[in-house]
């Protein structure tokens, strides 16, 4: 087992990552919570097994434990499943003590997260993350939240985990669509972080593509101890260094948006969105168009879009931008790439660039 540590003074924790070990949870979430008596274990219709193989492994070591499982997709952030999880928490006599254990992938981890950081002020949280997006991405860090009609993730909180149980073998379960989106996330780390990451992952596209262990487990604590070393020096996105975690991501909510949740997966906008940042940086003379070519041929061999899709007009594209959450005053600021491996946020970026490369080649 391999351990990253996210230091954040008392909020600090300890991802563990394993291949291969379901029971291992339990003593795991033992050594983050010695006290707890109660356990709410949270997964949705994809995840039912493992959410039992996780109830086992707490009650092993003592946990009294109840089950909720939610509609899977993204349908479920919302606060009508929210509520049913307070109603289950309730049922359970839940104190402050209780954890929620998060089974799943993205939806669940910030549902369930979401929960953990409302009920009765805040409960503790234990991460599970079953897909490789949630694996590397929204399982470490401590963002959670719902969806609103109005817009992704717009209800939330800042809530950091006790712990992060991550398993790599719960992907030999994942179809082959949701594993592809979740290397989008990991590509992501080389671009804004690690040029050296990301020249690994162009020599290893077709084992990690493959699922190969040998290559997976060690790519998969890259990632994680890069998104650690981000949110231990701005855990609440205040001073602006998190927000290069959101390469990509202005244009992937908005593609999410105008094509309805559910249309693409996460990564899959992401992947056509860092393309899209990319040709952004080119237009203002930041970096060269090989950078761009890189990045799309990577996405590619991985079976990722590099583009949206031509109905998604561009109009209503835009009016979902100037609703980000890193937008000022309806400005628009995108996180551009300025070299491999470095990223910076851009303020008052003009939307006919925005529009040329939505509309463009």
């Amino acid at each position: 087992m391999q351990t990253v540590r996210v230091g954040l003074g008392p909020r600090s924790y300890d991802i563990a990552l394993t291949a291969g070990d379901p029971a291992g949870l339990g003593p795991f979430a033992r050594r983050c919570l010695p006290r707890a008596g109660l356990a709410l274990v949270v997964g949705d219709a994809n995840t039912t097994a493992h959410a039992r193989a996780a109830a086992d492994a707490l009650a092993a070591v003592g946990f009294r434990t109840d089950t909720a499982v939610v509609p899977s997709g993204e349908g479920s952030k919302s606060p009508a499943e929210a509520g049913r999880l307070y109603d289950a928490l309730y049922d359970l006599h839940a104190d402050r003590g209780t954890p929620v254990v998060a089974v799943g992938g993205g939806v669940v981890g910030d549902l369930a997260g979401f929960v953990a950081a409302t009920y009765n002020r805040g409960l503790p949280l234990v991460m599970v993350p079953t897909t490789l997006l949630a694996m590397v991405d929204s399982s470490v860090g401590g963002k959670t939240g719902v969806n609103h009609p109005k817009g992704k993730n717009l209800i939330g909180a800042f809530h950091q985990p006790a712990g992060v149980w991550i398993d790599t073998a719960a992907l030999d379960t994942l179809p082959d669509r949701e594993y592809r989106s979740g290397l989008a996330e990991v590509m992501k780390y080389g671009v804004i972080l690690d040029a050296a990451f990301f020249g690994r992952l162009e020599e290893q596209a077709a084992a990690l593509r493959d699922r190969r262990p040998e290559v997976l487990v060690p790519v998969v604590a890259r990632c994680c101890r890069l998104k650690a070393d981000v949110v231990e020096q701005d855990e609440r996105e205040e001073t602006g260094l998190r927000a290069v975690l959101n390469y990509g991501h202005t244009f992937a909510h908005a593609f999410e948006a105008v094509g309805g949740y559910g249309a693409w997966l996460h990564g899959e906008a992401v992947a056509a969105g860092m393309v899209c940042a990319s040709r952004l940086a080119e237009r203002f003379g930041m970096i060269d168009a090989d950078l761009t070519r890189r990045q799309a041929e990577l996405l590619a061999r991985f079976g990722l879009p590099t583009a949206p899709r031509p109905e998604w007009p561009a109009d209503a594209l835009l009016a979902v931008m100037r609703r980000d959450k890193k937008a000022v005053a309806g400005r628009l600021r995108f996180v551009l790439p300025t070299r491999l491996g470095e990223v910076r946020l851009v303020d008052d970026v003009p939307e006919s660039l925005v529009r040329e490369v939505l509309t463009g080649p």
